[in-house]
């Protein structure tokens, strides 16, 4: 088999463990380019809703996808968490931009991180990657992301 089924060979959820998480936006489609979308998704995946178990440690949404560290809460399982992460978010947008169709792409990508100096090299990697997009030329100039270490 390929594609999304590939995605899931050998996940594993520990709880308390700390993953890099990325999705992309349905077909790839620059959705978040337009500013108020960006907003409304931003909001709804940083809703305290989702994150009364689990811990976002930081995050960037671009323009066709996004990438989070989270760390694991006792009672989510990895799966299950990037899933209401993915369905508020879009369902959010879909109600408040309605011409907005499928917003994201089945699956996502994870990898665990080890330690602590692996996490923050990951999150400094992850707030700048609109600096190599060319979309800011700092990262301040770039309104999508946060990180808890600010």
């Amino acid at each position: 088999m390929s594609g999304y089924s590939d995605l899931r060979k050998g996940r594993f959820s520990q709880p308390g463990r700390t993953y890099l998480v990325t999705f992309t936006t349905a077909d790839r489609r620059p959705l978040f380019a337009h500013p108020e979308r960006a907003m409304d998704a931003c909001q709804a995946m940083t809703s305290s809703r989702l994150w009364y178990r689990s811990r976002l440690l930081c995050w960037v949404l671009m323009p066709d996808h996004w990438h989070g560290v989270i760390e694991l809460g006792e009672l989510d399982g990895l799966s299950a968490m990037v899933q209401r992460l993915k369905t508020n978010s879009a369902r959010v947008v879909r109600s408040r931009h309605p011409e907005t169709a499928r917003v994201w792409e089945r699956g996502f990508h994870d990898h665990a991180l080890r330690n602590g100096s692996t996490m923050l090299a990951t999150a400094r990697y992850i707030v700048a990657n609109p600096l190599r997009a060319g979309l800011a030329r700092s990262v301040g100039g770039y309104p999508w992301w946060d990180a808890v270490w600010l």
